[in-house]
């Protein structure tokens, strides 16, 4: 076996902790519903890619270490956390302008890029504290540090995270998909639902400034 996978109960304990963790609702959960019901299916995989770069980005980051010195540097975990809650308030202004509606949003034509949707994704991770924090302290504690192949073995369990949860984020935007054809006929559902989105996004951005990076 390559050197730089894992031990079998390393891969299933972390395989179960990813789907614990996948499942778990968080603002890009939020996002990839609200691109779907928007935008449509095609919206809401472009966003759920950016959110894997994401990933890929921070998995890479912890296995060479940097992302230690962001989270243990209290100016730039600060940084961070200011950069994350601000791209989460656009985000809610984003729901809710032009009045918000499915259908309204829509009519409006001003339906942006897959590369928006997309970046969007991207954002949503890479500005997330919360995400940086959980590469940083959860990750390196399926690999032992004296490991020679601990990089390697650190990029394996990204990668296992983005197996593990790709059918989830897929399941969702289609349950937003489903949702949206079955709601379509009513704006003030989809008006409500984009003022839900919104109420959302400022709750985590309030939560990510609470965030705090070791002690």
């Amino acid at each position: 076996m390559p050197a730089f996978i894992p031990d079998l109960p390393v891969i299933a304990g972390f395989a179960l902790a990813a789907f614990v963790l996948a499942i778990t609702p968080g603002p890009d959960m939020a996002l990839f519903i609200s691109r779907t019901m928007n935008w449509g299916r095609s919206h809401g995989f472009a966003t759920v890619l950016g959110a894997i770069t994401g990933i890929a980005v921070h998995t890479t980051l912890v296995a060479f270490g940097i992302s230690v010195l962001i989270v243990t540097a209290p100016a730039a975990f600060w940084a961070l956390k200011i950069v994350g809650a601000l791209y989460l308030v656009w985000l809610a202004i984003q729901a809710i302008r032009d009045g918000g509606g499915i259908l309204i949003t829509r009519a409006a034509g001003r339906q942006p890029s897959w590369r928006q949707s997309y970046l969007s994704g991207l954002g949503i991770n890479l500005t997330n504290p919360k995400v940086a924090l959980f590469f940083v302290t959860f990750l390196p504690q399926f690999v032992s540090a004296s490991d020679p192949a601990a990089a390697g073995k650190l990029m394996f369990l990204g990668f296992e995270f983005v197996l593990v949860s790709l059918p989830i984020v897929v399941a969702i935007v289609l349950f937003a998909e489903w949702l949206t054809r079955t709601l379509k006929e009513n704006v003030w559902v989809g008006k409500a639902l984009n003022w839900s989105f919104a109420a959302v996004f400022m709750a985590f951005a309030a939560t990510i400034l609470l965030a705090e990076g070791r002690k």
